[in-house]
C-alpha cells in the first residue's frame, strides 16, 4: 500500500511556542510533539550548514517508529558548486549523520537556485552519481570518515527529489532524464515566484507548499487544500490529476499505487503546521 505522508518543513520556530506548541513544552521537546502530529518531516538544517551524526541520532530517537524525515542536501553543493565535482562535498555531506537516521531516512530533497538553468549533461551527470541504496551511501560516505550502519540500511531503498525555479526546466527533455533516472521532480508551489511542474517522473511523488499568495506566508484557502487533496488522493492511487498541465504525459511510471510525501514551508506566521493538519483532515481515510 502507498504510503500517505504530510508534515512541515523544519519545526524549530519561535513564532510557533505557545501557538502551535503548548505553553509549557520545553523547547528540547518540541520535536517529540512535533512528530506525534505529522508522520514525516523535512529537515532543513541540513541546507544551511553541516550537522553532526550525534544530531541525526537523537533526531531518530526522539520520533516514533515509523517516522521518515526528509534531508534537505546542502546548499554548498546546490548553489555554490552548482552541482559540479561533488565526488568530495558529497562524500562529506553523507558522512555528517543522514545515514544516523537508518529507517527513518526518507528521500533526499535538492534544491537548485532559481538562477539555475536546465543542464542537460551536469543534471544527468548529477543523477547517475546519486546513491540508489544505502551501501551506494555509505560506500561515497567512506571516501570521508568511516560510518557503520547496519545490514538492513545497506539494502534501503533510497530516493531523490530535485526542486527547479527556473524555467528553462519546462522541457520534455528534462522530464525523460528525470524518469530515466526515477529522481522525482518536486511539485513546488510558491506563489507563483517559479515554474510548478506536475509530471509523474518517480515511483513517489513530492510536494513542497511554499505558500499560494505569499511565499514562505499565508494560510492556503479552504478551496486550494481541496485542490491539492485532490491530486495527492490521485497520486497515492496510481493515477495523474485531471486537471493539472503536463510537460509530457506519455511515459510517466505507472504504478497501482504511490507514496506522496508533501511538505508545508509557510511557516512565517505559524500557518504551516495548521495547514497540515487541514490537508491531512481531508486525506484521512
Amino acid at each position: 500500500m502507498a504510503r500517505l505522508r504530510i508534515g512541515i518543513s523544519g519545526w524549530s520556530y519561535r513564532p510557533w511556542r505557545k501557538v502551535f506548541y503548548p505553553a509549557d513544552l520545553p523547547v528540547d521537546s518540541e520535536l517529540h510533539f512535533a512528530s506525534r502530529q505529522f508522520n514525516t518531516i523535512e529537515l532543513n538544517a541540513s541546507f544551511y550548514r553541516l550537522q553532526r551524526p550525534e544530531n541525526y541520532r537523537e533526531w531518530r530517537q526522539r520520533t516514533p517508529p515509523g517516522f521518515v524525515f526528509a534531508v534537505k542536501a546542502p546548499r554548498f553543493l546546490t548553489h555554490v558548486k552548482r552541482l559540479k565535482d561533488l565526488d568530495e562535498p558529497l562524500s562529506v555531506f553523507l558522512a555528517s549523520g543522514p545515514l544516523e537516521l537508518g529507517a527513518k531516512l526518507g528521500p533526499l530533497l535538492w534544491q537548485l537556485p532559481p538562477n539555475f538553468r536546465y543542464d542537460r549533461e551536469r543534471i544527468e551527470a548529477f543523477m547517475a552519481d546519486l546513491p540508489r541504496r544505502g551501501a551506494d551511501a555509505l560506500a561515497i560516505a567512506g571516501r570521508h570518515a568511516k560510518v557503520s550502519t547496519t545490514e538492513a540500511f545497506k539494502q534501503q531503498r533510497l530516493r531523490h527529489a530535485l526542486e527547479v525555479r527556473h524555467e528553462s526546466f519546462l522541457d520534455e527533455d528534462f522530464i525523460r532524464l528525470a524518469r530515466d533516472y526515477g529522481v522525482a521532480v518536486v511539485v513546488s508551489d510558491g506563489a507563483g515566484r517559479w515554474p510548478m511542474i506536475h509530471d509523474v517522473t518517480a515511483g513517489f511523488m513530492y510536494v513542497r507548499l511554499h505558500g499560494e499568495n505569499k511565499l514562505y506566508g499565508g494560510r492556503y484557502s479552504d478551496a486550494s487544500l481541496d485542490a491539492w487533496a485532490r491530486k495527492i488522493d490521485a497520486w497515492r492511487h496510481g493515477d495523474q490529476p485531471a486537471d493539472t498541465g503536463l510537460i509530457l504525459r506519455p511515459g510517466a511510471p505507472r504504478r497501482q499505487t504511490r507514496d506522496v510525501y508533501v511538505y508545508f514551508d509557510n511557516d512565517t506566521k505559524v500557518d504551516a503546521p495548521f495547514d497540515a493538519q487541514r490537508l491531512i483532515g481531508r486525506l484521512d481515510g
